[in-house]
């Protein structure tokens, strides 16, 4: 805590009074261009592998980056559906980013053992929803090992969650009617590289 404590300090005696101007423009509103949605990594830094400012992306992060189905409101709290829908509908965002990345223990989680879950059956629900992923993964690559296994099954996380944010309605308007980009990204940690998603051609390539 120590650490964090300096760091608030640090950000507002140096950081902050560079872009004094910025933040009092964006203590009245917020106008971000692009919705990234990212895996909870801790390795993960959105703002700082696109560089970006505060204000320019809406940030949606959780396990594996993972877009849930959409479904009508109920009952339920919905948290990344009702952040998607605000970014969409209310901040009127004009990109959508999903970004996967190497190393993911979400991904990998796909394939440990049930004895792997018993301190961590919220984190087994909610994984429920990248199953039918692992299940390409397998059938694509049945006796793969598991490095294989796991770069094949992180990137074709993110082409499942492009299709999920599909499934909304209010995204698939827009998106036809060429108001809204999807992007997929497949990040590297430990090289810096980001791919994305070549939709016609079906894989991945390197953006220089």
């Amino acid at each position: 805590m120590k650490k964090l404590i300096e760091g608030a300090v640090a950000f507002r005696q140096n950081d902050f009074e560079k872009h004094e101007q910025l933040f009092t423009e964006l203590g009245k509103e917020q106008k971000p261009h692009t919705l990234f949605i990212g895996c909870s990594d801790s390795r993960i830094v959105p703002g700082m592998i696109t560089a970006t400012r505060p204000g320019e992306l809406f940030i949606i992060r959780n396990i594996a980056n993972i877009v849930p189905p959409y479904h009508q409101a109920g009952e339920d709290y919905l948290a990344s559906i009702s952040a998607i829908e605000f970014a969409v509908e209310a901040l009127g965002v004009g990109d959508i980013v999903v970004c996967g990345h190497s190393n993911c223990g979400g991904c990998a989680a796909l394939y440990k053992p049930d004895s792997y879950f018993q301190k961590l059956p919220h984190t087994r629900k909610w994984l429920e929803l990248a199953l039918p992923v692992r299940e390409k993964a397998l059938a694509l690559l049945p006796d793969g090992n598991h490095a294989s296994k796991e770069w094949l099954t992180e990137q074709m996380n993110v082409v499942q969650q492009i299709q999920h944010l599909l499934s909304y309605p209010f995204i698939a308007e827009k998106y036809v009617k060429g108001l809204l980009r999807i992007t997929g990204w497949y990040y590297i940690i430990e090289t810096g590289e980001i791919y994305s998603y070549n939709a016609d051609k079906g894989f991945f390539e390197l953006i220089n």
